[in-house]
């Protein structure tokens, strides 16, 4: 495989999304009774196994914010960083988790690591969204927690790797903290240039990058040496699903389904997918919905020939009235099969 240097790159600095829906692809269709109810726009950048573009709907080069998405190259950069992230503590650092019992033992065993307590964290405080953990908390009457926000392993782990470098841990989530300045490295080094700096729900830096940087990026994840910090992050999510997204998330179901396949979605319709072969997609759905992100990235992955039939049933997404199914979601007309 060449080093990362010598591969190309996303052209930089790309423009945020275009204002007006016409000059986005239709991703999907909502169909209620044969009635196409609502529709879904937004880009898309599925690369082949060389990581060259094989299909891309939409201006590939637009400038989204990954999200979580990005949340594997966050924990490279925190394994670079001298944090000692292995098995569970890696997926965790790297997941966007529900807070089950299991989630919040592998976060808080970061913390403990480097003798730092939940107060470290700098997420906010929220209520698990896994229903055996909620269903306790609210029998318990206990109050939202730190631990139980989904980025709380990410946050962990950025802590853990700023107690072995003697960095100030009350400032690590200011993007010119020597700790961001690693992430946004690190990105940059997967995706290409960021354009823009925000930040995102859980108040951590987060780096704006293009779309076909993203799928790059995960081209990358999936292909690199699997002794490097990169092959270390992919295998703890391959090893360990159920944390990255938690039971019935259509992230771990497609792990599970797919063994080998990396997954990572984010907030506001962002999802990123790599086979291990090396093909890769990445989306963002324009009105931030998520709804139809997995079997969109299933039929690009299937549109560039990757055989995806055994998580056929994350294609079938049904539009319901009255409990029962009238309809589903299918692909857009910018898909060429549907044009």
């Amino acid at each position: 495989m060449p080093p990362l240097s010598s591969r190309p790159v996303p052209a930089p600095h790309g423009a945020p999304l275009p204002a007006a829906a016409t000059d986005l692809a239709e991703l999907a269709v909502v169909v209620r009774n044969g009635f196409p109810e609502s529709r879904h726009f937004g880009i898309l950048s599925a690369l082949d196994a060389d990581g060259a573009p094989a299909l891309e709907l939409g201006d590939p080069t637009t400038a989204i914010l990954p999200r979580s998405a990005a949340k594997a190259f966050q924990a490279i950069a925190c394994l670079r960083a001298g944090a000692d992230l292995r098995d569970e503590t890696l997926a965790i650092a790297a997941a966007s988790h529900p807070g089950g019992d299991e989630h919040v033992a592998a976060a808080r065993a970061i913390l403990s690591s480097v003798g730092l307590g939940e107060e470290a964290l700098q997420c906010p405080a929220a209520m698990p969204r896994d229903e055996v953990a909620l269903a306790r908390a609210h029998r318990d009457g206990a109050p939202p927690r730190r631990l139980w926000f989904n980025c709380s392993g990410k946050h962990a782990a950025m802590l853990a790797a700023c107690v072995v470098n003697g960095w100030d841990t009350a400032t690590y989530r200011d993007p010119s903290h020597p700790l961001q300045r690693l992430v946004r490295d690190t990105l940059e080094e997967f995706a290409g240039p960021v354009s823009h700096v925000a930040v995102d729900g859980c108040g951590a830096p987060l780096f704006g990058i293009t779309v076909r940087g993203l799928a790059l990026a995960f081209h990358r994840l999936v292909t690199a040496d699997p002794e490097s910090d990169a092959g270390r992050v992919v295998s703890a999510m391959r090893g360990h699903p159920h944390l990255v997204a938690g039971p019935g998330h259509d992230n771990t179901e497609l792990m599970r389904l797919l063994p080998g396949f990396i997954v990572k979605g984010g907030a506001e319709g962002v999802l990123a997918v790599a086979a291990p072969s090396g093909e890769a997609v990445a989306l963002k759905v324009a009105d931030g919905a998520d709804r139809a992100t997995t079997l969109v990235a299933l039929e690009a992955l299937a549109g560039i020939g990757v055989d995806v039939r055994a998580a056929a049933a994350l294609r079938f997404v049904p539009v319901l009235g009255g409990g029962d199914p009238v309809g589903r979601i299918v692909p857009g007309a910018a898909f060429p099969a549907n044009s």
